[in-house]
Parts: structure tokens; C-alpha cells; sequence
């Protein structure tokens, strides 16, 4: 809805998907567009679904579906391509099965009918929509892991190489794309990963879902997710997808977006400074001066969510009794007989005097 996009801007997201299941769909879509500063995703086999039922998927339906959705301004779009008839029983030997919603949906159909899946088959007629109007292809991973358990296992990695096949038409038809990761990923597998994405699809761009690093943190998803989309940037993954703390849980409240997606931006930031990206680390050096000086104005304006950076000081200071809510030369964890910051600056200004006296 407006509230989640509109939470999700302020607190900092690069892109927005729009994931409706029901209701006026091209309607919702098209208030998500006017107010997006941002681009807007979308999902087309969800729409697909809530139109005609999954009887009604055909790679004609894929096509008129996804024109649709171009005509209306959607920037990139999600299809579950690579997800073909052969990999099925791999997945069913799974301990989770398939977790993916799209992919599931187009297991079922395939299954149901006997037929190879549509967008597969629709491909160069999607590849042809999506030049015209400027889209990029998310080239969805269907068969991701949804437990350690399932990781890196031989289904998730047959569709993978068929995304390599796909983003290589993608390249070729000079369409933009780019590769949806996994899933549920043990850290010591994070690194494999990222690399065997980059080396099966043509060094695309990698768009990683977490990874999820353990199963039995519910309530906190968010932290662990971010945990394993830190060590995937940090591999090479090119965008990351928030999770909320909800994640196995139930659909998210605005509050649960702005913690998931602030988890994740800190852990993007943390990859960039471990890259050493150039000017990555600039606003880390900044705060580290403003503490040093105690110019709480100038941490919060440099902190990655200033609201809650200010509202964690000041509300610190009122249960200390301090009525100075900013000019106070120390936290209220040491106070300042103990403040480290304060006896160093001390320090460092006798010895500059020192130094001084000596020229």
C-alpha cells in the first residue's frame, strides 16, 4: 500500500515491488507508480493467478500480462523462467519442497499440464516487450532454498543454469537483466555461491534474497538475513532484498519495513567499506569526528536513521535527569568521570601543548 511505500522511501529502499495477489490490481499499480520516486517491480505471474486461476496461465496470458504491466510504467519485472519441467523432482526430494510463491504456482501448472513452463517458452516474445519498453528481466530463482538444509543443493543449482542460458539471451537481445539468488544459504556456502552465479550468468548482476544464514530465528529474520546479504555483497552480490523480522511469520506493519530495510542498508554499507569502495567509508570517518568533538547535532545528521539516533540520546538523558538533551561532553553510559572520549581528548590537548612548547 502507500503507507509501505512511502515508509520504505524514508527509510532509504532503491526499489519497490509491487506483490498484490488480489484485489484491483492494475489499479493498485497504477497509485504505486504516480507516488514511487523510486522503480517499481512487479511480479506478473501473481497477476496472472488472480485473474484466471492457474488454469488460466498460457505463455499468450504471459505475454498480454507483462505488455500490460509495461504500458503502465512497471521499470523491472520478476519471472520464474528458469524454473523448467525437469527440475521438479528435484525439488520434491527436498526437505522444504519449493518455497518460492511464483515458483510453486508454475510447478503446479507444469505439472498439472504436461507442459514445459510458459514463460520459458514465451521467452523471446517476453525479451521483445521488455526492449520496447525499456524493462529489466529479474530472472527469479524458483528453486531456492527455503532451509540450510536444501542449500546449494541440485535442484537450485539446475535452474541456475538455465538462468545462465536466459541471461545470455537477455545480452544478446540487449535487454537488461539480472539473476534473483538464494534463499536460505550456511555462511560457509555464501562465497560458492556468489561466485558460481557470476561464472554461470555472465558476470550479471546478482540480486540476493538475504541469504538467510539460520532457520530458528523467527522474530529476527531481519538481522539474520542481513547478516548473509553483508557476506553476499561483500562476494560480489550487486543488489540485496530486505527481509522483515516477520519473514515466516506474517505480512509485515510499516515498522517491521523501515527494521528490515535499515538492516540491510547498514549491511550493504558494511560490504562497501570492506571493499573499500571509494568514499565508502567517508561518512564513518565523520561521526568518528563528531564523537571525538561531542557534536551530538552532527551525529545524528551523519547516522543512518537520525530519528532513532536522536530519540535513543534523548531519551538516555532524561532518565539520567541531564536537562542538556546535546551539549553534554559525555554519553550517559560512563558519565564524566569515566568518559573515555573526554579523558582522551585531555590527553591529546596536553600533548599538543607539550608539543608545542618544544618548537
Amino acid at each position: 500500500d502507500l503507507a509501505s511505500l512511502r515508509r520504505g522511501v524514508a527509510s532509504g529502499a532503491d526499489a519497490v515491488m509491487d506483490l498484490s495477489t488480489g484485489g484491483d490490481i492494475p489499479a493498485i499499480r497504477t497509485r504505486l507508480i504516480e507516488h514511487s520516486t523510486i522503480p517499481v517491480g512487479t511480479v506478473p505471474v501473481y497477476e496472472m493467478v488472480a485473474r484466471k486461476g492457474e488454469a488460466g496461465i498460457s505463455p499468450e496470458f504471459v505475454l498480454e500480462i507483462m505488455r500490460e504491466q509495461a504500458l503502465q510504467g512497471v521499470d523491472y519485472m520478476t519471472i520464474h523462467a528458469g524454473l523448467l519441467r525437469r527440475h521438479v523432482p528435484l525439488a520434491l526430494r527436498r526437505k522444504m519442497g519449493i518455497v518460492s510463491r511464483g515458483g510453486a504456482l508454475l510447478a503446479s501448472w507444469m505439472e498439472e499440464n504436461k507442459r514445459e513452463n510458459p514463460f520459458y517458452e514465451a521467452f523471446d516474445g517476453i525479451l521483445e516487450i521488455c526492449k520496447e519498453f525499456d524493462v529489466t528481466l529479474s530472472l527469479g530463482d524458483g528453486l531456492r532454498p527455503g532451509c540450510l538444509a536444501d542449500a546449494s543443493d541440485e535442484a537450485q543449482f539446475a535452474e541456475l543454469d538455465t538462468l545462465g542460458e536466459l541471461a545470455e539471451r537477455c545480452l544478446e537481445a540487449g535487454v537488461q537483466a539480472m539473476i534473483e539468488g538464494p534463499g536460505h544459504v550456511p555462511m560457509d556456502q555464501i562465497e560458492m555461491n556468489m561466485k558460481r552465479e557470476r561464472e554461470v550468468c555472465h558476470d550479471a548482476p546478482f540480486y540476493i534474497l538475504g541469504p538467510v544464514v539460520i532457520d530458528c530465528a523467527p522474530g529476527y529474520d531481519h538481522q539474520v538475513a542481513a547478516m548473509g546479504g553483508m557476506l553476499g555483497a561483500y562476494h560480489g552480490a550487486a543488489m540485496l532484498c530486505y527481509v522483515t523480522p516477520k519473514e515466516h511469520l506474517g505480512l509485515p506493519n510499516n515498522e517491521d519495513v523501515k527494521r528490515g530495510i535499515m538492516a540491510f542498508r547498514i549491511a550493504a554499507h558494511a560490504a562497501d567499506v570492506g571493499l573499500r569502495k571509494p568514499g565508502a567509508r567517508e561518512r564513518d570517518d565523520a561521526i568518528s569526528d563528531a564523537r571525538a568533538k561531542f557534536d551530538w547535532e552532527r551525529q545524528f545528521e551523519l547516522a543512518m536513521d537520525p530519528v532513532r539516533a536522536r530519540a535513543y540520546r534523548e531519551e538516555a538523558l532524561r532518565e539520567s535527569a541531564q536537562p542538556d538533551l546535546h551539549g553534554t561532553e559525555y554519553c550517559t553510559m560512563c558519565g564524566p568521570d569515566f568518559c573515555s572520549v573526554r579523558l582522551s581528548a585531555k590527553l591529546k590537548k596536553a600533548q599538543a601543548e607539550r608539543d608545542a612548547a618544544n618548537k
